[in-house]
């Protein structure tokens, strides 16, 4: 028989340190799909909608793409966004009712300013809607905060296992494959979460490095048991002041709780035993740069303050100013600042002019001064056609503005924040990064998978701003009690 599935998700990265909520039109400027347009934009791509829809064609099963919403990084979802999505995601559901099981992307740390489990709740009104019966399988980032309720309401979710991630396909094949072994009857999966009581630092959550690297290999020990179908370790997302914030183990076994939760207690003792080397060393702006002289380049650096990525607003001027009182290094960095690309947009190529940036700084909003030449305005649209973290293929920075300072620096200006995840953003803006003695890119882990091939040297900068690589200096109202490295 053929089986029909439908395939949805409300998907966001939710940042609740940054006081703007995330809109409607946050979504519309990343992608609000439905039905047929979901595939039409991630058939091929590099992400788990692209390899759910591939598993599913591969076995003659119906998929019924609903709707897929994501935004860039940022503030809480407004509660008029979220209920918006929310009923158009659920009436556009009803329309196809029945179904034989449904295949969801959640992002895992998604917040509402009315829920702040989002991703939770809109998964445990989906259970409600389809009922215990209906299989419900899906996918969730490596960033993921996993609430007790985002398992309960679900059979198996699968997290990434690659940071950058570059799996994200890869995990859409695992989780479908699950759901369809799942269907023909061949597996009974159960799901167990543990929530581990630390938080991995964001700089330390690159996965091909130490401590990370022996983390999955160990991982991967465990996950050889006949037993186990699925091993996640959601590194958690510390920017959300959220009960559920923090590291936490997913395991599903065929049929056998008991043994998911053996697996999943030794990971999370695994975890604990090593609690100090999941806690990374900062380097700051200043020490940052004192590397450059004598490192191979060009040298990226990652504005960890300022992480698009994590809900950074993408105009943290600290490591330009540096830059700017130096004048010993040629650099590339990318602001948004619509104004100064409305200001740049009244002159010439070839120009100079007084260019005004209006960015935060270490005691808040600066404006900075800087003698510039234009050099070109585009459209800021750039596709991807490599396996880059978050899968994308179409990107739109809005009108954007390329401009040179008098030291042969180039400052690239944005109309619509994007996230520093492919090197086209720069190449199709006519930027050459060989050019270049140091490249800025907003971001900690995410950026070094489109970056690695050109960036010999990589340090990553210890900024301030909403998305600063120590954790604790965040004020939480929320989070789990005790947690390390908060309570040691």
């Amino acid at each position: 028989m053929s089986f029909r599935i439908a395939l949805m998700g409300i998907y966001h990265e939710s940042n609740t340190f940054v006081p703007q909520a995330t809109t409607t039109a946050d979504f519309r400027n990343g992608k609000y799909l439905t039905g047929e347009a979901i595939r039409k934009e991630y058939q091929t791509a590099h992400n788990e909608v692209g390899g759910m829809l591939e598993v599913m064609d591969r076995e003659g099963m119906q998929v019924i793409p609903i709707l897929f919403a994501s935004a860039t990084p940022g503030g809480a979802l407004s509660a008029n966004t979220y209920n918006g999505l929310l009923k158009n995601m659920m009436d556009e559901l009803e329309k196809v009712l029945p179904v034989d099981a449904c295949l969801v992307i959640p992002h895992g740390a998604g917040v509402s300013e009315e829920f702040p489990d989002m991703d939770g709740h809109w998964l445990s009104l989906l259970r409600k809607r389809v009922g215990d019966s209906v299989p419900i399988f899906g996918t969730l980032d490596l960033h993921a905060n996993v609430s007790p309720l985002m398992v309960s309401s679900t059979n198996a979710l699968v997290a990434y296992k690659e940071n950058p991630h570059v799996d994200m396909r890869q995990r859409g094949v695992e989780a479908a494959n699950l759901l369809v072994d799942h269907l023909k009857g061949k597996t009974n999966p159960v799901q167990v979460l543990v929530q581990v009581p630390l938080a991995i630092s964001i700089e330390q959550q690159l996965t091909a490095n130490e401590p990370c690297k022996s983390l999955y290999a160990y991982a991967n020990e465990l996950s050889r048991d006949p037993e186990i179908l699925s091993l996640s370790i959601q590194h958690g997302f510390p920017y959300a002041d959220v009960e559920e914030m923090g590291t936490s183990v997913i395991v599903v076994a065929n049929g056998n709780r008991a043994k998911a939760l053996e697996i999943a207690k030794k990971l999370e003792t695994y975890i604990l035993d090593r609690k100090e080397s999941f806690v990374g060393v900062k380097n700051d702006i200043q020490s940052s740069l004192d590397l450059i002289d004598n490192s191979e380049k060009p040298v990226l650096l990652l504005d960890m303050g300022d992480n698009v990525g994590g809900g950074g607003p993408a105009n943290n001027c600290c490591i330009l100013e540096a830059f700017e009182e130096s004048k010993k290094y040629k650099y590339f960095v990318c602001i948004y600042d619509p104004e100064a690309v409305r200001m740049a947009g009244n002159h010439q190529p070839g120009e100079w002019f007084e260019l005004i940036i209006v960015g935060t700084g270490k005691d808040g909003i600066r404006t900075y001064r800087l003698k510039v030449k234009l050099l070109r305005v585009t459209n800021g649209e750039f596709q991807e056609s490599n396996p880059r973290h978050g899968g994308q293929i179409n990107f739109n920075m809005g009108k954007t503005a390329v401009v040179a300072t008098e030291q042969g620096s180039e400052i690239m200006l944005t109309t619509l924040r994007v996230m520093p995840f492919s090197l086209q953003q720069l190449i199709s803006q006519g930027v050459q990064p060989s050019d270049f003695d140091a490249i800025v890119a907003k971001g900690v882990n995410a950026p070094i998978a489109a970056y690695a091939p050109v960036c010999p040297t990589i340090i990553q900068v210890n900024t301030p701003g909403v998305t600063q690589a120590d954790m604790t200096l965040f004020k939480y109202e929320h989070r789990r009690k005790p947690l390390f490295p908060f309570e040691k």
